[in-house]
């Protein structure tokens, strides 16, 4: 019993100890156990990253035999081309070569002949200078022998012969004389038949006709009431300043600007346009609006001769002269525009004169300068000959332009081959079917003539012509006429129109006095 006590005493004893024993161990194998399974860890990532750095070695290697065959075969390519190149360079300078030589072979040949050709001349001439002697001595043996027969000395018989023979033929030379004055004649009229059709087949112009309106297109209907203005104050004012008569009538969304002067019509038709784009339409400004353009259209004309002067590669030309040859774009004759005329003058000279071998750029400079005097002659009293002519000789012209402008209406002879055919080229491009209306141009002169009379008494410092000329505005100084004189000014008018002028319907004279007091506040 007492064994079997100590037994259970010492059993549970003993199994707390084994159990503490078996703890203890485990305890110290656990960090050993993970510390041995973390090396088998490591040692197989460090495999994989091995075999993973291999892996990429070698395809990086791969890439870069691949990139280095890759940039060898276009290297190899580039030098193929450049080789095919190269050959085909020299092929070509191959070809040069053997044309070169085949060329110096075939000049060779042709100096050859001709040195053959020069020994042979050469000989020949010999022979002729020898033959002459021989045939001079015949005939001076000859003449002392005839002289010894006729008792008459060389000279005798030489006036005697001229004598019969004279009287023989004189009218054999005189009918053969006119017979090559008509030929000639026939000649000269069919080459210049040939040299005009040829000038006309190589310029073709479009034919344009100038008109004395311009239409004004409008926003609205609205628009004509404002540029009226209150009591028209505002339309007197565009048509006082720019002398155009505004038609405002009942066509929807236009104005009709008319006057026979294109510059003043354009100028208006610009300012009606600038007027109605800005929207304040009242006088002051519509004089600022009239005078920019008024600026804008003498640009216009300083550009226009400057263009016109490139366009027919003609260097040297007065630039003031420029500017009178910008003025032609506003002026019409017989309806045809004067600078399109002129323009078209130049080329048909020049090129008949290139076909007779003159100077082009002389004849081109002659043929657009013939009608130069058109620019001045509303403002200048004269023919637009005499006018043109001055203006020629103002600025230097040559004398062959000078006298192409005096004569291409025949006013004085032609002293040149060019200004005959400044005449040509005139009467071409006034004689074109449309190109011309005769009575444009009559309407145009008596327009002016009506603005002459106004403007040929003292204190008239503008007139205008409006409505086609049925209606004469006067705007005089108020200091020099009174309003007594006004009245009596119109009537003088009136009855000179009456005597001197031929015109359909009636004419009313309009003498406005106007005076302004204008203070500037600062």
């Amino acid at each position: 019993m007492i064994v079997l006590d100590a037994m259970q005493v010492v059993l549970p004893i003993i199994c707390a100890v084994a159990g503490l024993l078996v703890g203890a161990g485990i305890v110290f194998l656990i960090p050993a156990f993970k510390k041995s399974r973390a090396n088998k860890n490591a040692q197989k990532i460090i495999r994989d990253a091995e075999i993973k750095a291999e892996h990429i070695t070698k395809n990086a290697q791969l890439d870069g035999k691949q990139a280095v065959y890759e940039m060898k075969q276009e290297a190899n390519k580039e030098i193929h081309e450049r080789k095919q190149e190269v050959i085909n360079q020299e092929n070509k300078l191959s070809q040069r070569e053997q044309n070169i030589d085949r060329r110096d072979a075939a000049l060779l040949q042709k100096e050859t002949a001709l040195e053959q050709k020069n020994e042979t001349l050469t000989r020949r001439l010999k022979d002729v200078d020898k033959k002459e002697v021989e045939l001079q001595g015949k005939i001076d043996s000859i003449i002392v022998e005839l002289e010894k027969v006729a008792q008459m000395s060389t000279q005798e018989a030489k006036d005697e012969l001229m004598d019969r023979v004279e009287s023989k033929i004189s009218q054999e030379i005189a009918a053969y004389i006119k017979n090559k004055e008509d030929e000639a004649k026939e000649t000269a009229d069919e080459k210049a038949k040939e040299l005009l059709g040829m000038a006309c087949a190589k310029f073709a112009q479009e034919v344009t006709m100038d008109k004395t309106v311009s239409v004004v297109a409008l926003p609205s209907d609205e628009m004509k009431g404002r540029i009226i203005g209150r009591e028209g104050r505002n339309i007197r004012t565009i048509e006082q300043l720019c002398g155009v008569d505004l038609i405002i009538d009942d066509t929807p969304e236009v104005i009709t600007v008319s006057c026979f002067n294109p510059i003043r019509r354009e100028v208006a038709r610009m300012s009606l346009e600038a007027l109605i784009k800005d929207g304040r339409i009242q006088p002051g400004r519509i004089e600022e609006i009239v005078e920019k353009c008024k600026r804008e259209v003498e640009e216009s004309i300083h550009k226009t001769g400057q263009e016109i002067a490139f366009k027919l590669g003609l260097p040297k030309i007065n630039k003031e002269l420029l500017d009178y040859v910008g003025r032609l774009k506003y002026r019409t004759s017989y309806g045809q525009n004067a600078l399109e005329h002129s323009v078209e003058v130049a080329y048909l000279t020049g090129m008949m004169a290139a076909e007779l071998g003159l100077d082009q750029n002389l004849a081109k400079r002659a043929g657009l300068l013939h009608d130069i005097g058109k620019a001045v002659d509303f403002e200048v009293e004269g023919s637009h000959v005499e006018l043109g002519a001055r203006l020629a000789k103002k600025y230097g012209e040559p004398e062959v332009v000078i006298n192409s402008i005096k004569s291409h209406h025949g006013d004085v002879p032609a002293k040149s081959i060019i200004a005959n055919l400044v005449q040509a080229a005139d009467t071409l491009s006034a004689a074109r079917p449309g190109a011309r209306s005769e009575m444009l141009e009559n309407y145009i002169k008596r327009i002016e003539q009506l603005e002459e009379i106004c403007k040929s008494y003292d204190g008239v410092y503008q007139s205008y012509a409006l409505q086609s000329g049925r209606e004469l505005r006067v705007m005089v100084v108020p200091d020099k006429i009174d309003d007594i004189g006004a009245f009596r000014l119109a009537r003088e008018i009136k009855e000179r129109i009456e005597n001197e002028m031929t015109y359909p319907g009636q004419i009313k004279v309009s003498v406005i006095r106007e005076y302004r007091a204008v203070e500037t506040a600062k």
